[in-house]
């Protein structure tokens, strides 16, 4: 403790080093979350349509998604599909397409969940009235299936702003890479990984705050 320079914590750091970061980390994290909840809305859809043209390309593309790291995801598309388009892609670009593939998957097994917790008799009450499938799913079991899942969704949320930290592997100008330019700037490496260490913190612990009070408040509506 000795050792270290708490000059460094300033805000000439933040604003030179780290909000530019602090912006991308927040975007990638909303557009990988709107993404992921559309797509994985479509894949839960056909892994519970009871066709397997729909069910099978759906349940291998999910299961093979969460079985492989996200670093690697990120990696491998950053890396392998220049080979086939033939030109170079940015790592935001990059990031920003992996992240909403990797999340789909995710959200998918989330919605999946949250659709079946509604209460079969709702369904045929739904068609009783003579509603279609997708009436029904629009209407009646989505809107449920969000309000269920709510708290679940702001927490995969979370993660997913935890795991932006990883599109530093191919060199994308996150929070993190803010926080570690800053430390190479200045020389103080140790400073600039514990600050990163504490507004993480700070975020995420603020954030799970706050699904804690939305989670309590769904209950007491239930």
């Amino acid at each position: 403790m000795m050792n270290l320079d708490f000059g460094f914590y300033s805000w000439d750091v933040i604003t030179s080093f780290v909000l530019k970061g602090f912006y991308f980390s927040v975007f990638l994290t909303a557009v990988a979350t709107i993404g992921g909840i559309f797509f994985g809305t479509l894949l839960a859809l056909m892994r519970l349509s009871g066709k397997k043209w729909l069910d099978v390309p759906a349940a291998i593309y999910v299961n093979g998604m969460r079985s492989i790291p996200l670093v690697m995801v990120i990696l491998g598309f950053f890396l392998l599909v220049p080979f086939v388009i033939g030109r170079p892609i940015g790592a935001e670009y990059s990031a920003v397409i992996t992240f909403i593939a990797f999340e789909a998957a995710y959200f998918s097994e989330i919605m999946r969940a949250g659709i079946q917790s509604i209460p079969r008799g709702q369904v045929f009450a739904g068609q009783a009235v003579g509603m279609t499938y997708g009436q029904n799913m629009k209407l009646v079991i989505l809107p449920q299936a969000f309000r269920n899942m709510l708290p679940v969704l702001l927490t995969q949320t979370i993660i997913l702003f935890q795991d932006t930290s990883l599109v530093y592997a191919i060199g994308a100008y996150d929070l993190l890479k803010g926080f570690e330019t800053a430390g190479k700037n200045f020389g103080r490496p140790v400073e600039s990984y514990l600050l990163a260490a504490v507004i993480y913190f700070i975020i995420c612990y603020s954030l799970s705050y706050v699904v804690k009070r939305i989670h309590k408040k769904i209950a007491i509506i239930r």
